[in-house]
Protein backbone atom coordinates (compact mmCIF):
# COMPACT_ATOMS: atom_id res chain seq x y z
CA UNK A 1 0.00 0.00 0.00
CA UNK A 2 1.27 3.41 -1.17
CA UNK A 3 1.83 6.05 1.68
CA UNK A 4 2.74 9.46 2.13
CA UNK A 5 6.06 10.71 4.16
CA UNK A 6 6.49 14.13 4.78
CA UNK A 7 9.50 15.55 5.83
CA UNK A 8 9.38 19.32 6.38
CA UNK A 9 12.75 21.33 6.04
CA UNK A 10 13.27 24.28 7.58
CA UNK A 11 14.48 27.73 6.83
CA UNK A 12 17.05 28.23 8.76
CA UNK A 13 18.70 24.86 8.89
CA UNK A 14 17.78 21.22 10.14
CA UNK A 15 14.62 19.39 8.92
CA UNK A 16 11.91 17.18 10.77
CA UNK A 17 10.71 14.15 9.45
CA UNK A 18 8.40 11.27 11.10
CA UNK A 19 11.66 9.60 12.34
CA UNK A 20 12.33 12.75 15.00
CA UNK A 21 8.56 13.31 15.48
CA UNK A 22 8.76 10.09 16.76
CA UNK A 23 11.83 10.11 18.60
CA UNK A 24 10.25 13.60 20.51
CA UNK A 25 6.94 11.68 21.13
CA UNK A 26 8.95 8.22 22.63
CA UNK A 27 11.07 10.99 24.87
CA UNK A 28 7.83 12.69 25.55
CA UNK A 29 5.87 8.74 26.63
CA UNK A 30 9.85 7.84 28.52
CA UNK A 31 11.18 10.22 29.88
CA UNK A 32 14.60 10.00 28.82
CA UNK A 33 16.31 10.14 25.60
CA UNK A 34 18.62 6.93 26.27
CA UNK A 35 15.37 5.33 26.89
CA UNK A 36 13.68 6.54 24.01
CA UNK A 37 16.51 5.65 21.41
CA UNK A 38 16.62 2.06 22.66
CA UNK A 39 12.76 1.40 22.34
CA UNK A 40 12.96 2.81 18.67
CA UNK A 41 15.67 0.68 17.88
CA UNK A 42 19.33 3.26 17.24
CA UNK A 43 22.26 4.11 19.81
CA UNK A 44 22.02 6.68 22.58
CA UNK A 45 24.61 8.42 20.62
CA UNK A 46 22.66 9.28 17.67
CA UNK A 47 19.11 9.68 20.24
CA UNK A 48 21.26 12.51 21.94
CA UNK A 49 22.40 13.99 18.00
CA UNK A 50 18.95 14.09 16.68
CA UNK A 51 17.73 15.41 19.83
CA UNK A 52 20.53 18.07 19.58
CA UNK A 53 19.48 18.48 16.06
CA UNK A 54 16.18 19.36 16.79
CA UNK A 55 16.82 21.78 19.76
CA UNK A 56 19.21 24.07 17.56
CA UNK A 57 16.69 23.56 14.77
CA UNK A 58 13.86 26.07 16.35
CA UNK A 59 14.28 29.61 18.98
CA UNK A 60 14.00 27.70 22.06
CA UNK A 61 14.68 24.09 22.91
CA UNK A 62 11.54 21.15 22.09
CA UNK A 63 13.63 19.09 24.92
CA UNK A 64 14.03 20.13 28.29
CA UNK A 65 17.00 17.69 29.92
CA UNK A 66 17.39 17.54 34.05
CA UNK A 67 20.93 16.51 34.72
CA UNK A 68 21.80 13.62 37.67
CA UNK A 69 20.63 13.95 41.21
CA UNK A 70 19.10 11.48 43.02
CA UNK A 71 16.71 9.76 40.23
CA UNK A 72 18.95 10.26 37.75
CA UNK A 73 17.98 12.88 35.57
CA UNK A 74 15.34 12.85 32.67
CA UNK A 75 14.18 14.52 29.89
CA UNK A 76 10.80 16.28 29.13
CA UNK A 77 8.97 18.07 26.08
CA UNK A 78 8.77 21.73 26.24
CA UNK A 79 5.41 23.18 25.14
CA UNK A 80 6.94 24.34 21.64
CA UNK A 81 8.11 20.25 21.61
CA UNK A 82 4.14 19.03 22.19
CA UNK A 83 3.49 22.24 19.79
CA UNK A 84 5.83 20.71 17.07
CA UNK A 85 4.74 17.51 17.31
CA UNK A 86 0.94 18.69 16.51
CA UNK A 87 1.62 20.44 13.62
CA UNK A 88 3.39 17.79 12.68
CA UNK A 89 1.05 15.61 12.35
CA UNK A 90 -1.88 17.86 11.31
CA UNK A 91 0.46 18.64 8.23
CA UNK A 92 0.52 14.77 7.73
CA UNK A 93 -3.10 14.48 8.32
CA UNK A 94 -4.32 17.16 5.58
CA UNK A 95 -1.30 15.89 2.85
CA UNK A 96 -2.70 12.68 3.41
CA UNK A 97 -6.32 13.57 2.76
CA UNK A 98 -5.32 15.49 0.05
CA UNK A 99 -3.36 13.00 -1.87
CA UNK A 100 -5.88 10.05 -1.35
CA UNK A 101 -6.89 9.80 -4.44
CA UNK A 102 -3.75 9.90 -6.23
CA UNK A 103 -2.18 7.44 -3.48
CA UNK A 104 -5.12 4.88 -4.70
CA UNK A 105 -4.25 5.37 -8.40
CA UNK A 106 -0.81 4.56 -7.60
CA UNK A 107 -1.83 0.91 -5.45
CA UNK A 108 -3.73 0.12 -8.11
CA UNK A 109 -1.41 0.79 -11.27
CA UNK A 110 0.76 -1.57 -8.78
CA UNK A 111 -1.07 -3.90 -8.70
CA UNK A 112 -1.59 -4.01 -12.02
CA UNK A 113 1.49 -4.83 -13.05
CA UNK A 114 2.93 -7.61 -14.35
CA UNK A 115 5.60 -9.61 -12.70
CA UNK A 116 8.20 -12.27 -14.08
CA UNK A 117 8.81 -15.62 -12.17
CA UNK A 118 10.89 -13.95 -9.32
CA UNK A 119 8.37 -11.72 -8.15
CA UNK A 120 10.08 -8.47 -9.78
CA UNK A 121 8.26 -6.10 -12.43
CA UNK A 122 8.44 -5.53 -16.11
CA UNK A 123 11.57 -6.29 -17.54
CA UNK A 124 12.86 -8.63 -20.49
CA UNK A 125 11.48 -11.66 -19.88
CA UNK A 126 13.38 -13.59 -22.45
CA UNK A 127 15.52 -17.08 -21.68
CA UNK A 128 18.76 -18.18 -22.34
CA UNK A 129 22.19 -16.31 -21.72
CA UNK A 130 22.32 -13.13 -20.83
CA UNK A 131 22.62 -10.51 -23.89
CA UNK A 132 25.59 -8.46 -23.35
CA UNK A 133 25.59 -4.62 -24.38
CA UNK A 134 27.98 -4.00 -27.82
CA UNK A 135 29.77 -1.22 -24.95
CA UNK A 136 30.85 -3.99 -22.43
CA UNK A 137 34.12 -5.18 -22.80
CA UNK A 138 34.22 -8.87 -23.49
CA UNK A 139 37.22 -11.23 -21.21
CA UNK A 140 40.14 -12.14 -22.07
CA UNK A 141 40.26 -15.57 -23.16
CA UNK A 142 43.31 -17.59 -21.48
Amino acid sequence: MARLTIRIDLASHGAIGPGKIRLLEVIGESGSISAAGRAMGMSSRRAWTLNDELNRSFRSPVVEIQLGGMRGGGAGLTDLGHDVIARYRAVERAAAKASALQLAALDAARAAAPTDQRGRGRGKTTTGPRSRSPLTPRRARR
